[in-house]
């Protein structure tokens, strides 16, 4: 495999994400304390805890927290999950087991840049599928049809999508899974914002529950809201898939940490309660965006998103949205994410759009400066 590209979106965290006083454009829930998070454990896992010790654990994950995660989904047991030290490397591992040199591809754009990258540096031929803002960001099947090949081995998603918060109709995802079934082919779907939906009908199942080539990936950092626990999994009942999944890696974290595992399975049992305290602080801090952005319709064109902690928000102003963001972060310490972070090699990319995230708590300082700014310009 040849040298991967920079990663634009992480390249440009390194440098601002932890100087800016105001992280406008976090992509994950607020986090909780650790104490916070032990209360919510009952006496046998506060006893786990206590007892926990600091040696290896199993490459596949603790069977406990594997049953436990497996329980998330309808039809699947721990023998279907395979644990990973959070998402990025169950992603890339993927990638490597699913494609290799010929095969053929087809991910949606925007997107979250791996997804795209690995697949293009693997296999070379990779067809993007645009979500457009006229079309409300949804997935077009007949895109989908059109784009398919007798090589085509993967079909890549991520819904609520990043960086647009858009969820797919019920509809056209389960056709989706039924195109996919029909034609052999894995079904890739990031599930990284499942329960943070803002109308709970607009939920859609898990790949994995739907097929066997059905793949769903999850993680304790976004929805959870615990991105410090490392913890992520591949959920699947292609056991072959799993399997070379897992002997990458040997190359890479080998096994995760022990105390981690034991406190994302406090956190996986507690899920209602963490899912419905982070869906009221962003339908909350949906409702304030949504309304600053009603200040200035001159600027800017919200539309909010279906779920998950992000948006992709149109500016209209003169200076462009490049620009826009740098002085914002420059000037005032607004951290927001400008649409050249999301370019795709395969597809353009609506140059007028920033993502903004909406699942961090005391937003109101971060708005108050922001307003500053345009008080000022």
């Amino acid at each position: 495999m040849t040298t991967l590209p920079d990663f634009r979106l992480e390249t440009h965290f390194s440098r601002w994400e932890f100087k800016a006083r105001h992280h406008m454009t976090a992509s994950d829930a607020e986090t909780m304390t650790m104490s916070d998070l032990l209360a919510l454990a009952g006496p046998e896992d506060r006893e786990t805890w206590e007892r926990v010790s600091l040696g290896y654990t199993e490459t596949w994950g603790a069977p406990a927290l594997r049953e436990t995660i497996a329980s998330t989904y309808d039809t699947l047991s721990g023998a279907d999950i395979l644990t990973f030290a959070g998402a990025e490397e169950g992603l890339y591992c993927a990638m490597l087991a699913l494609l290799g040199p010929g095969d053929h591809a087809i991910v949606t754009v925007p997107n979250y840049q791996s997804m795209e990258t690995m697949p293009v540096t693997i296999a070379g031929k990779v067809t993007g599928i645009a979500l457009r803002p006229e079309n409300r960001w949804q997935l077009d099947l007949d895109d989908v049809r059109a784009a398919l090949r007798p090589e085509t081995r993967l079909i890549a998603v991520n819904f609520p999508n990043n960086p647009t918060g858009t969820i797919a109709d019920q509809a056209i995802f389960r056709d989706l899974v039924t195109l996919c079934a029909e034609r052999s082919i894995h079904l890739f779907s990031d599930e990284v914002y499942r329960g943070l939906e803002i109308d709970a009908a607009k939920r859609l199942p898990q790949a994995a529950d739907l097929f066997e080539k059905g793949i769903s990936l999850n993680v304790m950092s976004k929805a959870y809201g615990l991105p410090g626990l490392r913890i992520g999994w591949i959920a699947c009942r292609d056991h072959a898939l799993l399997e070379r999944m897992e002997k990458m890696k040997h190359y890479l974290s080998i096994c995760n940490a022990r105390p981690s595992e034991v406190l994302a399975g406090i956190a996986i049992k507690a899920r209602e309660t963490i899912f419905a305290h982070n869906r009221s602080l962003c339908a909350d801090n949906i409702a304030k965006i949504g309304a600053f952005f009603a200040d200035y319709p001159d600027l800017y064109e919200w539309v909010a998103p279906d779920g998950g902690c992000v948006a992709f928000t149109r500016y209209l102003g003169k200076d462009g949205v490049e620009e826009h963001c740098r002085r914002l972060v420059e000037e005032k310490g607004v951290l927001l994410l400008p649409s050249s972070l999301f370019l795709s090699d395969l597809l353009p990319v609506p140059a007028d759009r920033f993502r903004v995230g909406v699942g961090r708590k005391n937003i109101e300082a971060g708005l108050t400066a922001w307003r500053e700014f345009l008080s000022q310009t």
